[in-house]
């Protein structure tokens, strides 16, 4: 493991992408903390050029910034491990939270298909609805014989010889 060892913070280049993750909160915690205790975790930082390139510890640096502090207790980082090392945002807290969503998600998605079957065996009921109701004028008519009600089925062999024989069908 690199010596930690003094750097000053004007020479420090902070990528774009990292500047837009800066915490207010975090930063103002991390500043009462080196108030109190001093800075306790160097920064890693890794050659670019004439210049400093930070890798790790946006915060502890933007806190020492804030106290007025001029240099910062880091490490010098070969590129390659730059490059090659695993964020920090990859730890098991994420891995948590990526296990959550994709459980939500599994959620989301049976809820949204029982919801469709749902709504598509709703429309197959209100469209056969209709053809169960019986004919026209025969509803509540108790003289109204078996032949003459719409796709009445037959309960027993001589209820189907009496439709027949009504609708002058051979048996």
């Amino acid at each position: 493991m690199p010596k930690p060892e003094s750097f000053p913070i004007e020479k420090i280049f902070v990528p774009t992408k990292q500047k837009k993750a800066i915490k207010p909160e975090i930063v103002g915690e991390i500043a009462e903390s080196i108030l109190d205790i001093g800075q306790q975790a160097p920064i890693s930082v890794r050659l670019d050029g004439d210049r400093l390139v930070l890798v790790e510890g946006l915060h502890r640096l933007e806190a020492c910034k804030a106290l007025g502090e001029t240099t910062i207790i880091g490490v010098l980082v070969p590129a390659e491990l730059a490059l090659h090392k695993p964020r920090l945002s990859e730890g098991p807290e994420v891995e948590a939270e990526r296990i959550k969503m994709a459980r939500l998600k599994k959620l989301r998605l049976e809820k949204e298909a029982a919801e469709t079957s749902t709504a598509a065996l709703k429309s197959v009921n209100e469209m056969e609805a209709p053809r169960a109701s019986p004919a026209k004028g025969v509803r509540g008519n108790p003289k109204a014989s078996l032949g003459r009600t719409a796709k009445s089925t037959p309960k027993t062999l001589s209820d189907w010889i009496t439709q027949q024989k009504g609708n002058g069908g051979r048996y």
